[in-house]
């Protein structure tokens, strides 16, 4: 949905549509004026025309009503909502985190069905209570079928999204049960997220048998909507794999032994003739050593801020960064940190440091993607994994930072929560 424009905020939440709401409020509209003909409502087309695009837009009312009920008890939480957006699916919230317990999960996810409901409870009485005051026009028949239309439109919204299988608010729900009795969030995606894909093969499933019993194109749009849930399902599944790999992989399963170790008492000029003109990597890494330990790093960048008329007398021991003062991690450090301390510090490599304090190895953003392609048997070519260390960026199919950052803030609060315990 990168295409998607903004038609204002609420609350503070910009509000966006994407361009597939267009061919959906067309849609609608074109359903709705044909039903209000049908039943003799109006006798003006162009009357029943209007009624349908009013009765379009009140769904989709009901879809943002939806999804502001999900922003404004997150807002509670202290999640930010950055955006909710109508697409031809429906809308989406787009939260900065997820909740910390499975608790507020909940009822973040409850809190859009129960608007719909809540929506729908009112409008049957408001419709109970028009069909009571005799009403016969035109005006009032047809404010009787669009209040009516509208509330069995919220209901079927607020009982819809309860199903239990992801990406459905009944999938969220199933997620924070499941997580609160086993005590894991990656054990509820998962089991969410398999009811999902089954229940999306069931939608398909049953929209095409109907094209089949009936001739009918009627379930095309059920084979849609059950399209959209699997393929949604199995991306949650897809990056609960990827996020519990990011906790498993260490950085001495990645990390790379692409470096030099120079002569600490080598002059500037010998460094730069021996190694810097002669290297045919351009981003290699050096670190400097003297009777036998590792002094620390030698950053090419330093050089440049001492005279070249001292570079046969100044030694790479007056411009080496110790091992303590440099980026670094851990041989045992998850790979989420690692992905966290690299964007932290800007740099394209980050140090890997032995226990006794001695480089054990390095690690960029190539090794990374390549050890995530690797263990999940991702189809990303060498040629991809070289471009990435040469430009030092991930690619924009991976984003790793969010996926990390998300990561890390679960942690966290997992274990703030049992230090409250």
């Amino acid at each position: 949905m990168d295409g998607k424009w903004q038609i204002g905020s609420l609350l503070g939440i910009p509000l966006y549509i994407d361009p597939s709401w267009f061919f959906i409020l067309g849609l609608v509209t074109l359903v709705n004026s044909q039903e209000i003909t049908q039943l003799n409502l109006v006798e003006d087309l162009w009357l029943a025309w209007i009624a349908g695009l009013i009765l379009a837009l009140f769904l989709f009312i009901s879809v943002l009503l939806h999804e502001l009920g999900h922003s404004l008890v997150a807002l509670t939480q202290g999640i930010n909502v950055n955006s909710i957006t109508l697409f031809l699916f429906g809308g989406v919230a787009a939260m900065e985190k997820e909740s910390d317990n499975p608790t507020e999960a909940f009822w973040v996810a409850s809190a859009g069905p129960l608007v719909s409901l809540g929506l729908s409870i009112l409008l049957f009485t408001v419709s109970y209570s028009l069909r009571s005051s005799n009403n016969s026009d035109t005006i009032g028949r047809l404010l009787v079928y669009m209040t009516e239309d509208t509330a069995r439109i919220n209901l079927v919204l607020g009982i819809f999204n309860l199903i239990p299988g992801l990406p459905l608010d009944g999938g969220q729900v199933l997620k924070a049960i499941v997580w609160k009795i086993k005590g894991d969030r990656f054990t509820g995606v998962r089991w969410a997220a398999a009811s999902g894909q089954l229940i999306g093969w069931l939608g398909i499933s049953f929209g095409l048998l109907i094209i089949l019993l009936t001739g009918s194109l009627s379930g095309l749009w059920i084979v849609f909507i059950g399209w959209f849930v699997r393929r949604n399902a199995e991306n949650y599944k897809n990056i609960t794999e990827l996020q519990e790999s990011l906790l498993s992989i260490t950085a001495s399963e990645i990390m790379e032994r692409e470096f030099r170790v120079v002569n600490t008492h080598l002059n500037l000029l010998q460094f730069a003739q021996n190694y810097l003109l002669s290297e045919l990597h351009d981003h290699m890494v050096y670190f400097a050593s003297s009777e036998g330990r590792y002094r620390g790093l030698i950053v090419v960048e330093d050089l440049q801020n001492i005279e070249r008329s001292q570079w046969d007398t100044v030694t790479l021991w007056d411009v080496v960064r110790p091992l303590n003062t440099i980026p670094s991690v851990g041989e045992k450090t998850p790979l989420v940190t690692v992905i966290e301390k690299l964007e932290a510090i800007h740099e394209r490599s980050l140090s890997v440091l032995s226990p006794a304090g001695a480089v054990a190895g390095i690690i960029d953003r190539g090794d990374i993607v390549k050890a995530i392609a690797t263990h999940h048997q991702l189809p990303i070519p060498e040629t991809e994994i070289k471009r990435i260390k040469d430009e030092g960026t991930y690619p924009s199919y991976l984003q790793l930072p969010a996926i990390a950052k998300t990561l890390e803030d679960l942690t966290k609060a997992k274990i703030e929560n049992k230090q409250q315990l």
